[in-house]
């Protein structure tokens, strides 16, 4: 493993400084340590595609999140950002002239309150939560109002740029709390924007299906914290930044609630206003849906620990996407998204397969396509009788009628295929789990390695 992390760590190594500094590799010039082992970042390759290839790392990440939530036309063009937020009753982002004239206050408020999220004010910012990562047992945390002079004189250091002792005992720990959210609220945008607002919704009505195949009232956590992974990586990077340093400091303050007093949902009711609801609004605007922001910000609050790290198929896409692009010559030069998670497509880069190998391992993956297909359609069987049954047995049929599973000739000429270097084309079908997703040639199953969880990609 140490030889092939250094392998894979030599190529980033010779990157610009930028990709150094997305991967959190670092350079040891010390000879002692020269035969240690390199620790290599797991999300290297998912942030390397991230930057150097935006638009093939969305569709990437797009077309997992629709597996897993139902998106209508509108509400995917709003979380890719193609049309504005629409609220029930016509409530929404300021435009206009009005949004101009926000745009214009907020220029002369400062560099940190009232502006757009960004790095170097998330550097200002981070200043109050790691003071209060070390005052974490007052109680009323969050709750309790500080002492608006005092909340004044942070502010205007906070805004000129200024390092604040908040050791010295001039300030309160309410101080500093009700200034961070005072920063939240002054955004222009919440943390998570009004372009995944609709994507939240959708992943709080994610439920457990019974064997039966019917809808439950018990939320499906897995699911849920996947769709929440997903949606994470195509956030802004400072607002996934930032958010990643709140999350973490509100769940270190849950611990913490047999001193403080402030539960997950108590935080919740705090900072959902500020992360999750849409600007403008008010609480009437929201109707229904304030119980499930909440409990969604609850349940981030209290999952905060898995949320920023992207689920094994995606790492696995993101590698070989780099990977593959060395060995497109090579005779085993398959599918990328098919074999996303089959280890011995790896291979292909270090040696040569014999002809009897490769006969061997396309009977076994002939068999265990077979197995995955009968699973499948025993699950579609049993589901209960709908308009997407239905369409998803036609489905079947159709790929019956027109590819019919059999062994093909073990030649050289019939395993060659071109890469496909595209994840678009995907027709996505999800119903429960496990999720399926359908090519015009054929099916496409994969397992999770590490998580056990089975899926399409």
């Amino acid at each position: 493993m140490a030889t092939e992390a250094q392998s894979e760590g030599e190529v980033p190594a010779r990157e610009s400084g930028r990709s150094d500094a997305i991967c959190n590799f670092v350079i040891c010039n010390d000879s002692s340590l020269r035969g240690q082992p390199i620790i290599f970042n797991p999300d290297f390759f998912v942030e390397k595609l991230r930057h150097e290839k935006p638009e093939v790392f969305t569709e990437l990440v797009v077309s997992n999140i629709t597996r897993l939530i139902d998106l209508p036309g509108t509400e995917l063009a709003q979380l890719m950002g193609e049309v504005d937020l629409k609220l029930p009753g016509g409530a929404g982002p300021a435009s206009g002239f009005f949004r101009s004239l926000m745009s214009h206050k907020r220029k002369e408020k400062g560099v940190v309150f009232g502006s757009p999220l960004t790095e170097e004010g998330i550097a200002q910012i981070y200043q109050l939560i790691e003071y209060l990562h070390k005052n974490l047992r007052v109680e009323g945390l969050f709750r309790v109002p500080g002492n608006s002079v005092r909340q004044q004189i942070l502010r205007d250091a906070l805004n000129n740029g200024t390092d604040i002792d908040l050791e010295s005992g001039e300030f309160h720990s309410n101080d500093v709390a009700t200034l961070l959210k005072m920063f939240l609220g002054e955004l222009p945008e919440p943390l998570l924007t009004h372009k995944h607002f609709h994507a939240h919704l959708k992943i709080a009505d994610l439920m457990q299906f019974d064997d039966k195949g019917n809808k439950t009232n018990v939320p499906d956590k897995e699911r849920q914290i996947e769709a929440l992974q997903l949606l994470f990586l195509i956030l802004p990077p400072p607002n996934r930044n930032l958010l990643k340093l709140l999350l973490d400091l509100l769940y270190q303050t849950a611990k913490k609630q047999d001193k403080n007093k402030m539960s997950a949902y108590n935080l919740a009711l705090m900072f959902a206003p500020h992360v999750l609801w849409p600007k403008n609004v008010t609480a009437n605007d929201l109707q229904e849906n304030i119980t499930k922001l909440n409990n969604g910000m609850a349940f981030m609050i209290k999952h905060s620990q898995k949320l920023f790290k992207a689920p094994v198929y995606i790492r696995e896409c993101a590698r070989l996407h780099y990977l593959g692009s060395r060995t497109q010559a090579s005779k085993d030069d398959l599918d990328l998204t098919a074999s996303c998670h089959s280890k011995s497509f790896q291979l292909a880069k270090f040696q040569k397969r014999n002809q009897v190998d490769f006969c061997s391992h396309q009977e076994e993956t002939q068999q265990r396509t077979e197995e995955a297909l009968r699973e499948l359609f025993q699950h579609v069987h049993n589901m209960p009788e709908s308009a997407k049954k239905k369409q998803l047995i036609r489905q079947f049929n159709k790929h019956a009628a027109t590819q019919t599973p059999q062994k093909e000739p073990c030649t050289p000429r019939a395993q060659k295929r071109a890469r496909s270097r595209s994840f678009s084309g995907l027709i996505k079908v999800y119903s429960g789990s496990p999720a399926v997703t359908m090519t015009p040639t054929r099916l496409k199953w994969s397992e999770g390695k590490k998580e056990g969880k089975k899926g399409f990609l």
